[in-house]
């Protein structure tokens, strides 16, 4: 989880002013908090994270020792690609964490044979990642899902409304998924060059290659 450090900073006179950082990894905000209260100079600090929720010091180091064992600090990446010439649809997915100090890479995709364009095969591979979430028993926890579809990101995002039929469909069960796992999601739109590994796992999946991969990831 990222968050950044809001403080109120007073000098030896007793004026103060308040600070707040850039957004970093929790558990380097509270390094750094710790340093910074070294002083003597710092009062009311609060951590803010992504949805703008606030945490004193206790609340995030128990939240971090709590969560420290279970997947966290998950981020997804997710592709999906449509055939028409076949009526395939290959659906890919990366998912990166943290378990237990360690990081991890999943990599998993899927073809579906129901589908009737490439909007609805990004649907697809967004709703497959969220069932390997469910897998992974990732819960309660705010995660960041990445993807080229400016239809999906900005559909979830809530940035467009959903107009299609048959992607509202996709739209409502991604979101009741995401309510049942209490996974707090933002979404995030990059180009198609930063989503290669999703891509390709999807493409993969169109020429009939099944991948299903966990790996630890080395510093």
């Amino acid at each position: 989880m990222n968050v950044l450090i809001e403080w109120t900073y007073k000098s030896p006179k007793g004026s103060g002013t308040v600070f707040r950082s850039e957004e970093m990894p929790a558990e380097k905000a509270l390094l750094i908090v710790e340093d910074l209260e070294k002083t003597g100079r710092v009062k009311d600090v609060v951590f803010i994270d992504q949805f703008d929720t606030s945490w004193m010091v206790k609340e995030l180091k128990g939240y971090l020792k709590g969560i420290e064992t279970e997947p966290h600090n998950v981020k997804v990446y997710f592709d999906g690609g449509f055939d028409i010439a076949t009526s395939k649809a290959g659906l890919g997915c990366v998912i990166y964490y943290e378990q237990s100090g360690k990081s991890y890479r999943l990599r998993r995709n899927a073809v579906l044979t129901n589908l009737v364009s490439n909007n609805e095969a990004e649907y697809a591979a967004l709703h497959l990642a969220l069932l390997e979430l469910e897998l992974l028993e990732v819960h309660h926890l705010p995660v960041q899902f990445i993807g080229d579809s400016q239809v999906v990101i900005n559909h979830m995002s809530e940035e467009w409304p959903v107009i299609e039929k048959d992607l509202s469909v996709w739209a409502n069960k991604i979101d009741e998924k995401l309510k049942v796992l209490g996974i707090q999601a933002a979404y995030k739109l990059v180009p198609r060059k930063s989503n290669t590994e999703a891509d390709r796992l999807a493409t993969q999946a169109l020429n009939d290659i099944e991948i299903t991969a966990k790996s630890e990831q080395m510093g």
